[in-house]
């Protein structure tokens, strides 16, 4: 389960609130929620596991149990859709940038369900989508990636070279450079396929890769590769930093920090607004200001965080929340 910051709780209310301001519609029947995960592991520790803890919450919050699907690769989401629209689904949520065709092309076939895409973008008018300003949690632990650096060079590895990616990339540098101007930033993929996502082994092999080249702090942005990426930071006694949920507790004293993208917000407030009759179709996006991104400290990370970089980090976050720091996203 990810482990949120004691901000990231505090400030869960507004979020929900930013998740709940487009125009609401009459109010719903009962639903039957449905989730069809991102391929690969339920419990990644990542991206996965933050849908599984936002469907969670909302089971327990309402006693309305969600339907899964875990597809193996994407190529089984009309699979996954067909199995939970037989279950009687109303309202199915799918997590992950490549359902965003499939889903487009299966939504007017069936105009009484309410669809939530999250972390892409597709039309409909029975589509939700919600996309998350990834470049602005990036800035954050470019800042204290920039500040731990002993070697002046940091890293940034990617499951594979896509938009989305692009984001994290580009708040990345922008945040290093911020913080330092002469810091250098190298960049590395782990595959050219979503596969990439799931690879370990191949993670390590490009760690390693940018260790030899001077990096000591690499960012790691590739769902269960970042397994792979952040036992090679543990060998090496360089520093990684985690995405999506709190990965600091998997390597103590290795992890500087995680982004936090609270893709666990997306999925219970879209079940809940729809338990309401609040839900409607549109595209939100959703960053530092909603406190849907950012960045994690706690007890695993908070000997390797100064109190000299939290208030760097934190005048950049204020800076950009206030608009006196753009952030561009790579686009």
């Amino acid at each position: 389960m990810p482990h949120p910051t004691r901000r990231s709780v505090l400030s869960f209310g507004a979020a929900v609130t930013a998740l709940a301001m487009l125009p609401s519609q009459s109010r719903a029947a009962a639903i039957q929620p449905g989730l069809i995960y991102a391929a690969g592991q339920k419990f990644d520790k990542s991206f996965n596991e933050g849908a599984f803890a936002g469907a969670e919450r909302f089971r327990t919050a309402t006693g309305i149990a969600v339907a899964e699907y875990l597809p193996s690769t994407p190529v089984q989401f009309d699979q996954a859709a067909a199995s939970l629209l037989r279950r009687g689904v109303t309202d199915l949520v799918a997590i992950g940038f490549y359902y965003a065709t499939p889903l487009a092309r299966l939504a007017p076939a069936h105009p009484g369900v309410r669809f939530t895409l999250i972390d892409a973008v597709a039309e409909g008018p029975n589509i939700r989508c919600v996309t998350f300003k990834e470049q602005e949690g990036a800035f954050l632990v470019g800042v204290l990636a920039a500040l731990a650096s002993k070697t002046g060079t940091v890293g940034f590895i990617g499951a594979l070279d896509i938009p989305l990616i692009r984001k994290f990339i580009a708040g990345f540098e922008q945040g290093a450079r911020h913080a330092r101007g002469d810091i250098k930033v190298l960049v590395n993929f782990v595959g050219t396929t979503p596969a990439a996502f799931n690879d370990p082994a191949t993670g390590a092999e490009v760690a390693r890769s940018q260790f030899q080249r001077g990096a000591d702090v690499v960012f790691a942005g590739a769902g269960v590769s970042n397994f792979g990426i952040f036992a090679a930071a543990n060998e090496g006694r360089r520093l990684a930093i985690g995405v999506d949920s709190n990965q600091n507790y998997l390597y103590p004293g290795t992890i500087l920090t995680s982004m936090l993208k609270r893709v666990d917000l997306a999925v219970e407030s879209s079940f809940e607004a729809a338990r309401q009759g609040k839900w409607t179709a549109g595209t939100v996006a959703l960053g530092l200001a909603d406190s849907a991104v950012d960045y994690a400290l706690d007890e695993n990370n908070r000997d390797l965080v100064t109190t000299e970089m939290i208030e760097a980090v934190e005048a950049a976050r204020r800076g950009i929340v206030a608009g006196r720091i753009p952030v561009a996203d790579g686009s």
